[in-house]
């Protein structure tokens, strides 16, 4: 029987709220630019499930991959590690 792996997680910020269980995410990394040698910050943004619209703009939070749950969902949310100043 094969072993499930492990699922994906992503820390980020959330962007927009305002759709209907549904957040956006961006997930900044840095990489090292080759031809300038230093390093850069790029971003991602990733549509994620929130279950029950808990989440606001600017909260902190970790989202889990998950099976596809619409044309561009693939993520969920697992936890908000910390919420916006109101």
């Amino acid at each position: 029987m094969k072993e499930k792996g492990k699922r994906k997680t992503l820390r980020g910020v959330v962007v927009s709220d305002k759709m209907n269980k549904t957040i956006v995410v961006r997930v900044e990394r840095t990489i090292l630019a080759k031809r300038f040698h230093k390093y850069i910050t790029r971003s991602n943004r990733y549509q994620a499930h929130d279950e029950s619209d808990e989440c606001r703009i600017g909260d902190r939070v970790v989202i889990e991959e998950t099976r596809p749950l619409s044309r561009h969902k693939r993520w969920r949310l697992s936890e908000i590690l910390e919420k916006a100043p109101i």
